[in-house]
């Protein structure tokens, strides 16, 4: 089974957009290998939000690796006017199942979206949580997680800390084998 990581920058006090829905507060920091965590992806799964949040810092430099599927879940897009990506209407637990019993080894990125994290979670449909910790508290904004997810036990898997201050913590969903 392919495996579904949610990865994301936060801040400290657990808001991974500001309250207009940007992401300026997180530091561009060169030790951040990119292309080591895109190595391994050939799938990727956004809400609409971050999608269009991604769309527009592009122009800067791709979201993703060329030839990487891409799938926004998104009620409101027209999937005609997104060429290049999938827009799934309905059902984002049963595609992602889907995704994750194709034969292969790629991982499947969650890339941001706390509503979509929440509900992909409640499904059983993510094995790993990476949140980057980024040195600033925002007060309010857009949640790390949507606030009616239930109590998910997670292991501590790996911390990374960044000279520019951010700390990345890794945890596995589920609680630690006995």
């Amino acid at each position: 089974m392919r495996p579904v990581r949610y990865n994301v920058a936060a801040s400290l006090d657990g808001f991974i957009a500001d309250p207009a829905g940007g992401f300026d507060w997180i530091p561009n920091d060169p030790a951040v290998d990119f292309a080591a965590l895109f190595a391994r992806v050939d799938t990727m799964l956004l809400g609409r939000r971050t999608f269009e949040a991604t769309q527009q810092a592009a122009a800067e430099s791709p979201a993703w690796a060329p030839g990487t599927r891409v799938y926004v879940f998104s009620r409101t897009l027209v999937p005609s006017a997104h060429p290049g990506v999938h827009v799934v209407a309905t059902e984002p637990a049963a595609t992602v199942a889907a995704l994750r019993a194709e034969p292969g080894d790629g991982e499947i990125w969650l890339f941001g979206g706390g509503e979509l994290f929440a509900t992909l979670l409640a499904a059983g449909q993510v094995d790993r949580v990476e949140v980057t910790i980024v040195p600033v508290l925002l007060g309010a904004g857009v949640p790390l997680v949507a606030p009616a997810i239930g109590r998910t036990p997670l292991t501590l898997a790996d911390v990374h800390r960044y000279p520019s201050g951010m700390v990345t913590l890794s945890y596995t969903v589920g609680a630690p084998a006995a």
